[in-house]
């Protein structure tokens, strides 16, 4: 993934550096300074990186660059998995929150447990996802359904 892709996602709240350090298998602090030593600079009240570097702007600069060999391939696999997951998602332009949650999935609690059995290929999808976040990918897809057949607001 390009810097300008990494820093969109991050400013548009599409991407955490929690969630990028994870992806790169490193510290918040060693993604925030590999990104402050490409020449960005955060800024809290607009919550936009800002260049202040040299020219050109390292904006087509791939970020897996920027790791070691072990830590690219993880990525690589990583982002491969994400790809994946929403390739398998609706065709649309429009990300949903089950779009969302394939590729940035995110904790929720209040949760009371029941099993139930379900078919291989549907199976195949949720597998997708980390183990932590596929009872967050039922409830979305569940969700999703019900709102769209007025049981649910």
């Amino acid at each position: 993934m390009l810097v300008k892709e990494i820093l969109n996602k991050i400013m548009l709240k599409e991407m955490t550096i929690k969630e990028l350090a994870a992806l790169y298998n490193v510290s918040d602090r060693t993604i925030q300074s590999k990104i402050k030593k490409l020449g960005y600079e955060w800024n809290s009240k607009k919550s936009i990186y800002n260049y202040v570097g040299e020219d050109p702007e390292p904006v087509d600069v791939d970020f897996n660059t920027l790791f070691g060999q072990t830590s690219k391939m993880l990525a690589e696999q990583k982002q491969t998995n994400s790809e994946v997951a929403a390739s398998a998602s609706t065709s649309t332009s429009k990300a949903d929150a089950i779009d969302i949650l394939l590729q940035n999935p995110k904790n929720r609690s209040k949760r009371v447990y029941r099993g139930f059995y379900f078919d291989e290929d549907v199976l195949g999808i949720i597998d997708r996802v980390p183990k932590s976040y596929k009872s967050e990918l039922v409830n979305e897809a569940l969700r999703k359904i019900f709102k769209e057949k007025g049981l649910l607001d």
